[in-house]
């Protein structure tokens, strides 16, 4: 009995044309695959910018309220309606930490207690004066 060859030509053709098919389909799925990551990051990028937008819309519309100026006008530069007293209660003296003369560095003191104490500094004659 005569045995068969493990590779027939029709074989060989077959494993060549299913090589040929896979090899030609690969770069067009490589790239199908690409397109689909890359739609996914513009979506999310999408959704990202129109929740930025509405949050801006929001606050825009917050800011056409005279109401919400008036209310951060006074929370955070203190200011005051006209008729009113404010008082400004200062933080313990000892408490509290020397002013910052480095630039970049945070101060806590309000800016218009800068302005009151540069003043007193300059009718006590204690403030520095410019070379010249």
């Amino acid at each position: 009995m005569k045995r068969r060859p493990q590779l027939t030509g029709r074989a060989a053709i077959l494993a060549v044309v299913v090589c040929a098919i896979a090899m030609s389909l690969a770069y067009p799925f490589r790239e199908y695959v690409a397109q689909r990551r890359q739609i996914t990051q513009l979506e999310e990028q999408r959704s990202r910018a129109l929740a930025d937008l509405r949050e801006q819309q929001e606050r825009r519309k917050k800011l056409q309220d005279p109401a919400y100026t008036t209310e951060q006008a006074r929370s955070r530069l203190h200011y005051c309606a006209v008729g009113e007293k404010c008082y400004v209660v200062p933080d313990d003296p000892k408490k509290r930490k020397k002013p910052s003369t480095t630039r970049g560095q945070v101060n806590d003191t309000p800016w218009y207690q800068s302005v009151w104490e540069s003043i007193e500094a300059a009718d006590k004659g204690t403030g520095t004066r410019a070379a010249g």
